[in-house]
């Protein structure tokens, strides 16, 4: 089974992922947590919710760039060595040998499971990312957050923006805001100069850390403004 941690178009965070995985188990069946919008936004703790997999990337909170995923497997997935069908050749058990036998013949732990050439540039600047999530903290980068998407929560209500989603503590790091043409929207707020950006019919704004509070209001202001302009 696969399931998000935090809900990519609402930002809605999905708890007692405990009790999924427990409920897996008893069924036979894995679970793979989708927890990109979740890791550097909240705590996660991969081995206490029990997830068999989880899967997640620096693109977003975790500062890095693009280009650096990662795979977890838990202590019983490996025990049980559960294999790939086929994966890139740095997962083969003689590298270089550049042999593709069938079945595979693949390294042991989870090195089964990596790919080509890794992009060691992109790996680089992953770390630089994660370095300073982790000097900051989970903890305070979320309380920060909170602080900023309950304010731009506030500038949107007040430009008699009110059909809002997020900014409390079982959501992610954007509030969403549901827009026959969120995409379209997206494109005049950046004409605006206000990066944002759209999933279906859902527009996403995200404050970062570094965002001023006169950006968020006047981002407020914009959206506000095109939104009666629309109308």
């Amino acid at each position: 089974m696969v399931v998000s941690q935090v809900m990519f178009m609402t930002g809605q965070i999905v708890h007692d992922l405990d009790e999924l995985a427990q409920a897996c188990r008893a069924h036979g069946a894995k679970l793979l947590v989708d927890a990109y919008h979740a890791i550097g936004v909240i705590p996660v703790d991969a081995a206490g919710m029990g997830a068999d997999f989880m899967i997640g990337g620096s693109y977003k909170y975790l500062r890095g760039g693009p280009g650096a995923c990662f795979l977890y497997l838990s202590p019983q997935v490996l025990a049980s060595r559960l294999r790939p069908l086929d994966t890139g050749w740095f997962a083969n058990s003689d590298t270089f040998a550049y042999q593709r036998p069938d079945p595979p013949i693949l390294k042991e732990g989870g090195d089964a499971f990596l790919e080509s050439t890794p992009p060691v540039l992109t790996c680089y600047q992953a770390r630089s990312g994660q370095q300073f999530v982790l000097a900051m903290g989970v903890e305070r980068l979320r309380e920060y957050s909170l602080s900023q998407l309950r304010a731009l929560r506030s500038y949107l209500a007040q430009s008699g923006v009110t059909e809002i989603v997020g900014g409390d503590e079982n959501h992610g790091a954007f509030l969403a805001l549901r827009i026959k043409d969120a995409t379209s929207f997206a494109k005049e707020l950046e004409h605006e100069g206000i990066v944002c950006d759209a999933r279906g019919e859902w527009l996403r704004l995200c404050p970062d850390c570094l965002t001023k509070d006169v950006e968020m209001r006047r981002a407020a202001g914009v959206v506000s403004h095109l939104l009666r302009r629309s109308a």
